[in-house]
């Protein structure tokens, strides 16, 4: 019911506050175990969800806080609609793709630039299959 939300959420999150992936893990498996008896339907959910919803646990500690939440999606597609609906009507499919393609690459240079807000290239390396790539240095500015 509303009263129990507030209650579950709080439950739910301390499965996020853990330092680990394997803690994490441990933790949303006992807070599904407990609410079981009372909430069966929220913790077959939880059983089916664990590994997608703590997917961000296995990336560096750094990039967590960033993985977990969607706000630079939420800002590119604000910005994608901003500038589209300046322009209204476009004359053919392949405008949209310029224009769109325009604002993604901005974007991306943004990041690239600003080391601080997103994630750096050198803290994704360690993430890459292929332990032979080496990506290339960001230029500082």
């Amino acid at each position: 019911g509303k009263s129990g939300r507030r209650v579950a959420s709080a439950f739910i999150a301390t499965a996020f506050a853990q330092e680990t992936p394997e803690a994490a893990s441990t933790q949303w498996r006992a807070v599904a175990d407990q609410i079981r008896p009372r909430v069966p339907k929220l913790a077959t959910i939880m059983d089916e969800a664990e590994h997608d919803v703590l997917a961000y646990m296995s990336f560096p500690r750094e990039h967590r806080a960033k993985l977990h939440s969607n706000n630079p999606i939420e800002r590119i597609n604000g910005e994608v609609k901003r500038r589209t609906e300046v322009v209204g009507i476009f004359p053919n499919e392949d405008a949209i793709v310029r224009l769109v393609g325009a604002i993604l690459l901005e974007q991306n240079d943004e990041w690239a630039v600003q080391r601080a807000r997103y994630m750096t290239l050198e803290s994704v390396a360690p993430l890459s299959d292929d332990p032979l790539v080496s990506l290339p240095a960001v230029p500082a500015r």
